[in-house]
């Protein structure tokens, strides 16, 4: 029974106890961290510890241990074998570790991942310096792009230009097809109108007999109405109209062969035969190239031009002037001009077609306008070279006509204007009666303008000066200080101290006005000297004072300045005596001696008495001296001595003025004394020697020319041609003019010539690049580029692309003809830099300058001067040196008064020298 109660009792305690533990549990599950846990005994909580070593570290939430299966099924077994309280806690306490465990993960995490976040946000914010790798892309890139954007850009100008191309060919087409289309229809059109003419006709059938000659004349058939036969009447008239032109053309023989196998003068004369004009005119009105209305001097000018083209073709060397494009293009549209007349005249149809008409017409069209592009380019070139001519020949007119003693003027007068004439009938059939007398009066107004007398602006008469009087025989001559300024015998003792002096000596004086009547002492080109007169004046001056001789100087000066002075004034007027006693050297030495003299009185003296004494056109000069309050007297008594030189300037050139016509008779006599005082006791060494080169030069032209041409007296050897080749080789180069190249005749010309050196080293130099760029650009050499040239004549030689910019100014220089001539102006400016002919083109324009001046130097008569004169800008032009025809006959001129000047002063001289010369090589053979 107590089993059986035990038993009985078991379900039900085991159901009341079951649910209590199971209820603690969840509580204990449910409780949070706060809660209190109940540890278990040391023994048991020992049973169900592990070792930290041997702990298996936790693992994630997909592992099978911390799963809630195996949560559940670990508990669901613990339940079932009833397990005992104890257990329960333990298995609490481990949940409750391991979702701390968790929870620290989890943290840890959180913080990771937001320092990375945060160390992500600042390298992103953080700026980033930039790789070579990164640039180099970078630069890649752009580079990729620029040139796909050039090649889009160049695909797009491709394309548009091949739609243009394909645009141009199919409208091309289209109006090719439009004239074959109406020429068929037009050709239909005839076929059917002779088709029904024919079916109108009445035939007669194949098996009767021909009829005769009259019966074959009845059969006509007859119109029908008035118009139909006024229309066949027409036309019968209209083709017997243009049978007869065209066989009337034809009988004239003017065809391609004959006028090829005939001279060019004989063809010449045929076109311009009325008869010739005429049946032209007639067959260029029948096929419409000329119009009904238009008058008989238009007509024959359109006919004039097309005949033209026979001249083109048959006689290319003769009509053109060089082988150029557009020469070749004229050649080739007056080809096309003269096959389609050809084919037209010689058609057996007397009504040609509307196609061969438009042929015609634009060949002709294309023909017209080349030749007029052609004839006007050429015609102003003509033009400039003839009015240079006219010029020219005026010049030489106007240089002679005075001489009324030598009879002069009588020879050059018929010559001139002979060539005169001839060249005003040309130029009025090339420009027109009224262009050309305007072009021609405004040319030679502007070169005599040019040649004029050049006068200083404003008075330069000097107003102490005094004129001629009127009831005197001859002028009374104002000596002209010639020599530098002396100082008194005080100073000269010192070491005959001298002063410069802006005056040339008397024997040059003398010489230049031989040359030039008009001659007159150049102050402009002697400004230099200003600063150079002063420091040595000063410089003078202030040695005497450093050694102790201030006081003589200071006489010396006043001296010199009263000498100066009183040879500006007129002797016996109140200026005269007003210097003679205030600069009297007696009182200004016992002024120094005694320690009185004021150099401020003696400057305001100066200051007041200049300006009554000067020209006006030198006030300015005299009020900036008296306006100058330097310290130092020194200086300013240097810059005293300079403007009283400047007065004695413009009382010389006044008295030149006054007296030019007297010294000019005297000169050549004076120049002998001067010239015998100078070479007395001396051989002309130079001069031989000079004249030995010239004799052998010119021996050895003569040979040359005797070779190719039978000896005639124009090529034997005269003394004045040995002259005249003497002075073109020593005035024609571009050398440095050295000492022994001037022989003792020519000496007082030492400036002179080399100043002539030195522009003829400009002109080779400028014409040689002018005239490699025409070649390059295919443009004439005879066209001027004045504008051009006239910049590069100041330009150094060692700025070659002045030059070069100097030519772009007015023309446009493709990239390749730039280059070219960029290479050949260094090589051209080299040779001017070091003055010598090495380059092939600078050789071949000295020897043309040489051998023109040569050759109007030693004309001998005045028909071959004229003629010389008449033609040199013709032989200039087309040599290459257009741009330098003024300047080259001006120089011919030059030379040839020095040449006169010469011969007539040291003529015996001369001849001494040629009887030595040719003495020794007679000797020597």
């Amino acid at each position: 029974m107590p089993h059986s109660d035990s038993s009985d009792l078991e379900p039900d305690s085991s159901h009341s106890l079951h649910p209590t533990i199971r209820e603690e549990v969840q509580d204990l599950m449910m409780s949070s961290d706060t809660d209190t846990a109940h540890a278990p005994p040391p023994h048991i909580a020992a049973r169900f510890s592990r070792s930290s070593t041997l702990r298996r570290k936790t693992s994630a939430t997909s592992s099978r241990r911390n799963s809630l299966s195996s949560h559940h099924s670990s508990r669901s077994s613990r339940s079932a074998q009833g397990g005992s309280y104890s257990t329960h806690v333990a298995q609490h306490l481990r949940r409750a570790s391991i979702i701390e465990t968790r929870k620290a993960r989890l943290a840890d995490r959180a913080a990771h991942a937001e320092q990375v976040r945060l160390r992500a946000a600042l390298a992103k914010a953080a700026p980033r310096a930039s790789t070579s790798s990164e640039d180099r892309a970078l630069a890649a890139k752009q580079a990729r792009e620029k040139f796909l954007a050039q090649v889009a850009a160049n695909c797009a100008e491709e394309v548009k230009r091949a739609k243009k191309i394909a645009e141009d060919t199919r409208e091309k087409k289209a109006a090719e097809h439009l004239k074959l289309k109406e020429d068929m229809i037009e050709r239909l059109a005839e076929a059917e109108k002779r088709r029904s003419i024919l079916q109108q006709n009445q035939r007669r059938p194949r098996t009767a007999t021909l009829p005769s000659v009259e019966e074959r004349k009845v059969i006509v058939r007859k119109p029908r109405t008035e118009t139909e036969a006024a229309k066949v009447i027409q036309k019968a008239w209209r083709n017997s109209k243009r049978r007869s032109v065209i066989s009337g053309f034809l009988e004239l023989g003017l065809t391609l062969e004959n006028v090829q196998n005939t001279s060019f003068e004989d063809v010449g004369s045929l076109l311009s035969q009325d008869k010739v004009l005429q049946s032209t005119t007639k067959v260029l009105r029948m096929y419409g190239i000329q119009d009904c209305d238009s008058d008989m001097t238009g007509e024959y000018t359109a006919t004039r031009t097309f005949l033209s083209a026979f001249l083109v073709l048959g006689h290319p060397a003769q009509v053109l002037s060089k082988d150029g494009e557009q020469e070749k293009d004229l050649i080739e549209k007056a080809k096309n001009a003269l096959l389609c007349f050809d084919n037209m005249v010689m058609s057996p149809s007397l009504s040609p077609s509307a196609s061969q008409l438009d042929s015609l017409l634009d060949a002709y069209t294309s023909f017209q306008t080349a030749f007029t592009a052609w004839k006007d380019r050429d015609s102003s070139v003509l033009l400039d070279t003839m009015l240079a001519q006219f010029v020219e020949l005026d010049a030489i007119w106007q240089s002679v006509k005075n001489d009324k003693d030598g009879h002069v003027a009588e020879d050059y007068r018929e010559g001139i204007q002979h060539n005169q004439t001839l060249l005003l009938v040309r130029l009025k059939r090339l420009a027109g009666p009224d262009r050309a007398m305007r072009m021609i009066t405004e040319a030679v107004r502007k070169s005599r303008k040019a040649k004029g007398k050049k006068k200083l602006a404003g008075d330069v008469r000097p107003r102490a000066a005094s004129l001629p009087s009127a009831d005197a025989t001859a002028p009374k001559l104002t000596p002209i200080e010639a020599s530098v300024s002396d100082v008194d015998a005080g100073a000269s003792e010192l070491g005959h101290r001298k002063t410069t002096s802006l005056l040339p000596d008397n024997r040059t004086i003398m010489h230049e006005l031989a040359i030039n009547k008009e001659y007159r002492i150049d102050i402009k080109s002697k400004t230099d000297m200003r600063e150079n007169a002063i420091q040595a004046v000063s410089a003078n001056m202030r040695q005497g004072f450093e050694s102790g001789l201030g006081d003589l100087f200071i006489v010396a000066m006043a001296e010199t300045l009263r000498e100066k002075l009183l040879s500006l004034v007129v002797p016996g007027k109140s200026l005269h005596t007003l210097i003679s006693e205030s600069l009297d050297t007696a009182m200004i030495t016992n002024q120094v001696k005694m320690g009185a003299f004021s150099y401020q009185q003696f400057f305001t003296f100066m200051n007041s008495l200049l300006p009554k004494i000067c020209a006006p056109v030198r006030d300015a000069e005299v009020k900036a001296l008296a306006e100058d309050q330097t310290e130092d007297p020194i200086e300013r008594l240097a810059k005293l001595n300079y403007v009283v030189d400047l007065l004695s300037v413009d009382h010389a050139n006044f008295s030149l003025q006054m007296n030019a016509p007297l010294l000019i008779k005297e000169a050549m006599g004076y120049e002998q004394r001067c010239f015998a005082n100078t070479v007395s006791g001396q051989t002309l060494r130079k001069t031989a020697q000079w004249w030995s080169g010239a004799k052998r030069k010119t021996e050895e032209e003569m040979v040359r020319r005797s070779s190719r041409e039978q000896s005639a007296p124009a090529h034997r050897t005269t003394t004045d041609k040995v002259y005249m080749q003497g002075i073109v080789d020593l005035a024609i180069g571009v050398t440095e003019l050295q000492e022994v190249d001037i022989p003792e005749t020519l000496e007082l010309d030492r400036s002179r010539i080399s100043r002539m050196r030195g522009e003829i080293l400009r002109m080779v130099v400028i014409s040689a690049v002018l005239l490699t760029a025409k070649n390059l650009m295919r443009r004439d050499v005879r066209s001027q580029w004045k504008e051009q040239a006239q910049r590069m004549w100041d330009l150094p030689f060692t700025d070659a692309q002045a030059f070069i910019a100097a030519i772009e100014s007015r023309y446009a220089l493709p990239a390749n003809t730039k280059t070219q001539l960029s290479g050949t102006t260094e090589r051209i400016l080299l040779d001017g830099r070091n003055r010598q002919v090495s380059h092939a083109v600078v050789k071949v324009l000295l020897q043309k300058i040489k051998a023109h001046v040569y050759t109007r130097l030693s004309a001998s008569s005045a028909e071959e001067r004229v003629k010389a004169a008449s033609s040199a800008s013709q032989v200039l032009s087309s040599g290459g040196l257009a741009e330098f025809v003024v300047q080259i006959g001006a120089m011919v001129d030059e030379l040839q008064r020095v040449a006169d000047v010469d011969r007539e002063a040291h003529g015996k001289w001369y001849d001494d020298v040629i009887e030595a010369v040719n003495r020794e090589n007679v000797t020597g053979a």
